[in-house]
């Protein structure tokens, strides 16, 4: 249980789906992509397609009505958003793991990404609604290195002795690091990087917990951003008061508006707190 394991493990796994492959070329086409193209690739796949509906009729997101196509998906929650929900369901389709380490079961680590994602949107459209294009999808699929480490873990018997430091850890990737001499953030860029995702996401995550060589001073803005994010929300923690102060303090030290981002998670918190 330890770093050249959990590197094997990576290198280990097998590729995406054939469908998830052929909706990273069109992304790769940047400005030209042709919607129509994505989304009848999408619906080419009729597990994708009934899983990034689910997702998106979550009750935490709140819809009045239920977003019956992928059009619709589409149109209201941007494309940048729906790739991640593409490579969120890719990625859970290689790597099963039993999260039970981290205090979770699969549909609670949904919860956390998908209000890393929501929290990451609503917070940061107004401020730089690129930014926010480009991090919300980042913030929904983060946590996948989680899935490699629950593995570890799983597969030495430490589950329980895991746990337990979890539950008394005052930061999550610094435990990570003790156990394992990384973090679970670094091991999904391992992820993103063997399956040949996005360099920008391989970059931000190798250097959301380590000095990473290749983070320009605009990769270390949306990294604070990122870090914002799993202090606000994460496995040990949902939006909490306390996890929301926490994250306030690291908004006032990036120099944001501190008020705007309580207003914001206190409203996502509320909403939360109504589907339990």
């Amino acid at each position: 249980m330890d770093f050249q394991s959990i590197v094997q493990n990576v290198e280990s796994l097998p590729s995406l789906s054939d469908t998830a492959l052929r909706i990273r070329a069109l992304y790769s086409k940047g400005d030209e992509l042709n919607i129509k193209s994505l989304v009848r690739e999408i619906e080419s796949d009729a597990l994708l397609t009934a899983n990034i509906l689910k997702m998106i009729n979550s009750p935490l997101y709140g819809f009045s009505k239920q977003i019956s196509s992928v059009m619709q998906a589409v149109t209201l929650f941007g494309v940048q958003m729906v790739y991640g929900l593409v490579v969120n369901y890719a990625i859970h389709s290689v790597v099963v793991a039993n999260l039970r380490a981290y205090g979770v079961n699969n549909s609670r680590f949904n919860e956390v990404c998908q209000m890393q994602s929501m929290l990451m949107k609503k917070w940061y459209t107004p401020i730089d609604s690129e930014h926010a294009k480009l991090l919300t999808p980042l913030a929904l699929i983060m946590e996948s290195g989680k899935l490699i480490t629950a593995k570890e873990i799983t597969l030495a018997g430490k589950i329980k002795e895991f746990h337990d430091g979890l539950k008394n850890a005052e930061n999550i990737s610094v435990y990570e690091h003790e156990v394992f001499g990384t973090s679970s953030y670094f091991v999904s860029g391992l992820l993103f990087e063997h399956w040949n995702l996005d360099k920008l996401y391989v970059d931000l995550l190798k250097g959301l917990d380590y000095e990473y060589d290749k983070n320009s001073a605009q990769n270390i803005k949306y990294i604070d951003s990122l870090d914002v994010i799993r202090t606000a929300v994460n496995v040990n923690d949902i939006l909490s008061d306390k996890s929301i102060s926490k994250a306030a303090e690291l908004v006032v030290e990036i120099g944001l508006n501190k008020s705007h981002f309580l207003e914001v998670a206190r409203e996502i918190q509320y909403n939360y707190e109504k589907t339990q």
